[in-house]
């Protein structure tokens, strides 16, 4: 019989509900059921593509022996991380405290009143790897439980002290200047990788964030050691096997600090952060390997990671037929069986493939040699070498059809709105400065999909979306996100709605989730259900914190809606985290990245024109396609500025030039000459 989890919509949770344990969702009647029967609750957290979880579940979950020590001892409750990131980043905080470490599946155990007194990540079912197995670690809480209560109680109560921490920081004081960017940039060269690129060792990271502030830094000072170290990184990971070279998109991390071997799950959020800063790299270097990047992974997207409603799905699995990786992985026979012996031996060449293997007797993909050097190799018949390139991409169109054949991985297909905030700012963003009108439409079509269906009758965001349900009341990085998105949106539409929605986010969150006494936003809104404490995030990990996110979005509004208060706001953010920004900058990319904009002088371009003039579609892709993170843009046909000015003082008194379209750049509310020719915008955009 299946459990209670039959009843869930999350991926995650479906997939445990035909386990023999009797497991809760997270909620008032799991917590008050732990109450009543004075049991401890065990909460085990994880995610749909999380390979390990998988392991655990069919280790441990499935086992009738470990399920009846569950259900007689415990309350058992499983959480998807993704959809409750409020309790995930709790329990996590607190694994940290413990272990030192953290990660999924995470198995925490708990008191009836919540509080956390023991956990870990992955238990064995037997002892190995020099972990206890479930069962033992099972057995030691129950004797705890029952022979040291007053010992787990203590414990239990020093946590929950420890987990308040977040909540009592203070703003800092100090002056906000570029001297913070600046050493920043110097903490990330004494962690920076010379010969295979990122930071630290294994397992390697994307760490699009961190890239994104080495760009700005570059854009900012002119440095070319930052756009060195970037460039670096971004080539040797889309050479490599974290980047899949047939489907395009990245996968989550590299297992190695060659970005060789991945962990094979693909998260909507990693595809989105890079994307973007693949496309910064383009707009600064004009470079066509990072256009290519850019656009193989959002095609990517659009052919597998989208909703036929506009929304963006959350991740695809690490497995397929029981195996991790084995979707991605070949032999020379396969693909020799694709493409003959002799294409198929120059793919292989050109992509690491041997017969021994470079992963369970299997090959990842990954590119060993450049073109060049592939040509000169003398077993390449003549006349390959001068179609190398052109026949290389027909044998990757050849191969992937075939691989198309293959019985796919699972796909988590609830749709998270911060998730779909960031893939809708990338959209719009590479849109615009690419000139895909396609981009654009998914942009469009996303932000329709979230206001539709996953805002209630009052404004308010959900979380998820799935299967026509939305549920759970959004986070703070819910609304930042969304309305980061919304603003890139606008910036390549100049369709008023997608501003004003954005600054109607923002007026939620000042609200409902920012701390007027302290400064800076919670993680959870004020009328959100009651946790054992309510945190306030900056640390930006995978993704961003909601307060790096609001922060960024809060000084793109306020250049946009000559709105002081909005400023006012990201200033107490930075604050807050003024002294550890300058030592940490890898878990403050995204707040780094938002420092630098409020830093830099203001640059706004607002462009008047008929939307459907030629001419004003060139002096918008104009302003569109260089790399200047500190330009807002605004725009629209005469009549409609003049109607929108005392929204966006932009627009204010701007018209056409002699019946022309027109753009006017200022820079600190000092103003240039409109100039109506695209080369003459570029040249007052310098």
């Amino acid at each position: 019989m299946p459990n209670r989890l039959i009843h869930a919509t999350s991926p995650y949770l479906l997939q445990h509900a035909d386990n023999p344990v009797d497991w809760w969702e997270w909620g008032p009647e799991a917590l008050a059921r732990a109450r009543k029967e004075n049991k401890p609750i065990f909460l085990s957290v994880g995610y749909a593509a999380c390979h390990w979880c998988h392991v655990m579940a069919h280790e441990s979950f499935e086992d009738p022996a470990i399920a009846a020590i569950l259900n007689e001892h415990f309350i058992s409750i499983k959480v998807d991380r993704e959809e409750r990131p409020d309790i995930d980043a709790i329990y996590m905080d607190a694994l940290i405290a413990m272990t030192g470490h953290g990660g999924w599946p995470m198995s925490m155990f708990l008191t009836p009143e919540g509080e956390p007194f023991y956990g870990g990540t992955y238990f064995p079912p037997v002892a190995r790897y020099g972990l206890p197995s479930f069962r033992q670690v099972l057995h030691s809480i129950i004797r705890a439980w029952q022979e040291q209560r007053d010992q787990v109680q203590r414990t239990a109560a020093a946590m929950r002290q420890q987990l308040a921490y977040s909540a009592t920081l203070k703003p800092q004081s100090g002056d906000l200047t570029p001297a913070i960017l600046d050493a920043a940039f110097d903490s990330l060269v004494q962690v920076y990788d010379d010969t295979y690129g990122g930071f630290g060792s294994r397992p390697k990271f994307p760490q699009a964030m961190t890239l994104e502030f080495l760009l700005r830094q570059h854009a900012r000072t002119h440095d070319p050691a930052p756009l060195a170290m970037a460039e670096h990184t971004l080539r040797q990971m889309a050479n490599g096997g974290i980047y899949d070279q047939l489907g395009g998109g990245f996968h989550r991390y590299s297992t190695d600090e060659h970005w060789l071997i991945p962990h094979f799950e693909k998260m909507l959020y990693d595809n989105a952060l890079l994307a973007r800063v693949y496309l910064y790299a383009w707009q600064i270097t004009g470079k066509a390997f990072y256009r290519r990047i850019v656009e193989e992974t959002l095609d990517y997207v659009l052919r597998e990671m989208t909703h036929p409603l506009g929304g963006f799905f959350s991740t695809q699995d690490a497995d397929s037929e029981g195996e991790e990786g084995r979707f991605f992985v070949w032999t020379p026979a396969q693909i020799k069986a694709v493409l003959g012996d002799a294409e198929g031996e120059i793919l292989c060449r050109y992509y690491g493939v041997t017969e021994h293997g470079n992963f369970e007797g299997k090959n990842v993909l990954h590119v060993v040699q450049d073109l060049d050097a592939l040509a000169q190799n003398p077993d390449i018949r003549p006349e390959h070498v001068l179609g190398l390139a052109e026949m290389l991409r027909e044998a990757r169109k050849r191969l992937f059809a075939a691989r198309e054949k293959r019985p796919k991985p699972g796909r988590d297909e609830k749709i998270l709105a911060a998730w779909n905030g960031l893939m809708m700012r990338a959209f719009a963003e590479a849109g615009g400065a690419l000139d895909r009108e396609a981009y654009i439409e998914a942009a469009r079509g996303n932000a329709d999909f979230i206001l539709t269906h996953m805002m209630n009758e009052e404004g308010r965001l959900f979380r998820s979306w799935k299967d026509g349900r939305a549920q759970f009341n959004a986070y703070l990085e819910d609304y930042a996100d969304v309305a980061e998105g919304l603003i890139a949106l606008y910036q390549v539409t100049f369709e008023p709605r997608w501003l004003f929605e954005a600054e109607r986010l923002l007026e939620v969150i000042h609200g409902h989730f920012w701390d007027e006494a302290a400064g800076a936003a919670f993680h959870t809104a004020d009328d959100h259900e009651q946790l054992i404490v309510r945190r306030k995030d900056f640390l930006d990990n995978a993704e961003p914190s909601g307060n790096s996110a609001y922060a960024s979005a809060a000084i793109r509004l306020a250049r946009l809606l000559d709105r002081a208060d909005l400023l006012d706001r990201a200033e107490v953010i930075f604050r807050f985290m003024r002294h550890r920004l300058p030592t940490q900058p890898t878990g403050f990319g995204h707040l780094l990245c938002a420092l630098d904009l409020y830093l830099r002088p203001s640059r706004e371009i607002a462009i008047i024109g008929d939307p459907d003039d030629p001419r004003t579609r060139a002096l918008h892709r104009a302003a569109l396609r260089p790399f200047r993170p500190d330009t807002v843009l605004a725009g629209g046909a005469p009549d409609q500025a003049a109607e929108l000015a005392s929204r966006i003082p932009l627009l204010a008194g701007r018209g056409l030039v002699n019946g022309h379209p027109a753009a006017y750049v200022c820079r600190n509310f000092l103003c240039n000459l409109p100039v109506t020719t695209p080369e003459a915008l570029s040249e007052s955009n310098q």
